[in-house]
């Protein structure tokens, strides 16, 4: 835990708005060392914007991290003033974003604001200038994809809630003036959130041998079990009498791609393997049973069970799971805004995506009990916000 750091944080836009993109980075109390990095592109959006998603992502960070007291550096007069109370937020784009960073501030003991030179930013500003230059990155996939570049948000088709929950009915198709008013509404609940999301509908695999046998089972490629298939046709049957999913990416290893390919034809879809998909490398536990894991390093699995930056011998930590997790989550918002796409993988990374729609700490990957062929959905928004809608709803098998 650090109790003490500072954020810098910067946003830019390419047109102004256009290609837009944030960096932030959190530094320890003496800006000696980096602690955390971020960047995103955000596709089109106004300089203002992204400078408030860079102080957003920034916190965050550092809360993740632990910090008790933020020093927030910034060379947008606008955010440092506002989020310091000397100036009124006026514009009705900036309200939701200001709102979900003074409710990130009130979870720190202290935070103070601090308008520096450009020069002195040159961190977050490179981070941030990365993230645009994804930009041209995005519109090669799109293209790839048959999708058009100018693919943002306002254009995407309109999404119903028709896989909100399993017992929602099919949805029709929606006329223009529909679209624009689900453009403008806000999510549901209390976070504020203004857009449509891109939602993700998250499946676990079906069941193998190691599975029944309560083994670690990461890298290894075991095959689903004939119940493990009669799992994955019944959440393929309820996915399809639901409908309105516009792709299907998953795991790279069998048993999730044996799950996403009984979806994708039952859907008419083609499935499109994402390597950061992957579950956890659980490198020389693979195989065994918990027990097993205990016996064999007793010390290094009782810290690797409340330490996320603790791995497994040869193998992956969870806070490396979680930086390959933020990535596809990255693309996916990229490549499919306002869609719904089902993600189909392992228990981890399905955890790390409901982690980061809660901005939940650790404790989530140990509390949460995430069943095998369960969904969960997790939805994020243009403006940076995110929510939960399901989390192992099993009822269909």
């Amino acid at each position: 835990m650090t109790d003490k750091v500072v954020v810098e944080a910067d946003g830019g836009s390419r047109g102004n708005p256009g290609p837009a993109g944030y960096g932030a980075v959190v530094w320890d109390a003496a800006r000696d060392h980096v602690l955390a990095e971020r960047k995103e592109f955000l596709g089109v959006a106004t300089n203002n914007v992204a400078e408030y998603r860079g102080l957003i992502a920034g916190l965050e960070a550092a809360a993740e991290l632990g910090a008790r007291e933020v020093s927030v550096r910034m060379d947008s007069k606008l955010v440092v003033e506002q989020m310091s109370g000397r100036w009124k937020v006026k514009h009705e784009a900036m309200i939701p974003l200001a709102d979900r960073a003074r409710r990130l501030v009130a979870g720190f003991d202290r935070v103070s604001f601090e308008w520096i030179p450009r020069k002195e930013n040159s961190h977050a500003d490179q981070l941030a200038n990365e993230a645009m230059d994804d930009a041209a990155i995005v519109g090669e996939v799109r293209d790839a994809l048959g999708q058009p570049v100018s693919a943002a948000v306002e254009s995407a088709p309109v999404q119903r809630d028709s896989v909100a929950t399993p017992s929602a009915a099919p949805s029709a198709s929606v006329g223009s003036a529909a679209t624009a008013e689900a453009a403008s509404t806000p999510a549901p609940g209390w976070t504020g959130a203004v857009g449509r999301p891109t939602r993700l509908l998250l499946l676990r695999h079906g069941q193998t041998e190691l599975s029944v046998e309560r083994r670690y089972s990461g890298r290894g490629n075991p095959p689903l079990t004939e119940l493990g298939r009669q799992q994955a046709a019944n959440a393929a049957k309820m996915l399809a009498g639901k409908g309105n999913i516009a792709a299907i990416v998953c795991s790279p290893l069998g048993r999730a791609r044996e799950t996403a390919e009984a979806a994708g034809q039952a859907l008419g879809l083609p499935v499109r393997v994402l390597d950061g998909l992957i579950e956890t490398d659980f490198g020389a536990w693979e195989g065994l049973t918990f027990t097993e894991a205990a016996e064999r390093d007793p010390e290094l699995h009782a810290r690797w069970l409340g330490d996320p930056s603790i791995a497994p011998p040869n193998g992956e930590s969870f806070d490396r799971v979680r930086e390959r997790i933020e990535g596809v989550r990255r693309d996916l918002v990229a490549l499919y805004p306002g869609a719904n796409v089902l993600v189909v993988s392992h228990v981890t990374p399905i955890k790390m995506l409901l982690q980061l729609a809660l901005g939940v700490g650790p404790s989530l990957l140990y509390r949460l009990h995430l069943d095998l062929a369960s969904l969960s959905i997790a939805e994020f928004y243009p403006d940076g916000g995110s929510s939960v809608r399901l989390a192992n709803d099993t009822s269909y098998l």
